[in-house]
């Protein structure tokens, strides 16, 4: 990764916003995904190319870090404090961890995908 003197430079904390709201890091109008995780190949607004970018294990990572950091220690002070019945932690926990990794996940990628466009990385090791 060479970075030129002649690159125009790319805001960091803008791109890394516009993630989270899964939008082209260039303009913050277009999508940057065509699915749910999947990266557009281009900005449909803007044109500027995403598809190269590949964030791979990089997302799902975090998200379980964070995921992990907001369940287990609601798990351990709901049972130092008053614990329910067994069955009221298997019906509510699992419950929502799968809904919070599903909602943190494609914004977790955006953000991920528009730091890797910021730091021109393009995720195939040049």
């Amino acid at each position: 990764m060479a970075y030129m003197a002649s690159e125009t430079k790319r805001p960091m904390l803008l791109s890394l916003f516009r993630g989270l709201l899964r939008r082209c890091p260039s303009c913050g109008i277009g999508k940057s995904f065509k699915g749910y995780v999947k990266v557009a190949d281009s900005c449909s607004h803007c044109g500027e190319p995403l598809g190269h970018i590949r964030a791979d294990d990089i997302p799902p990572y975090f998200t379980i870090l964070i995921v992990g950091h907001m369940i287990v220690p609601s798990i351990l002070y709901l049972e130092q404090t008053s614990p329910p019945e067994f069955w009221v932690h298997m019906a509510v926990w699992p419950t929502l961890t799968l809904l919070l990794t599903l909602l943190l996940l494609p914004r977790v990628k955006g953000v991920i995908v528009n730091l890797l466009w910021v730091l021109r990385i393009r995720g195939d090791e040049t």
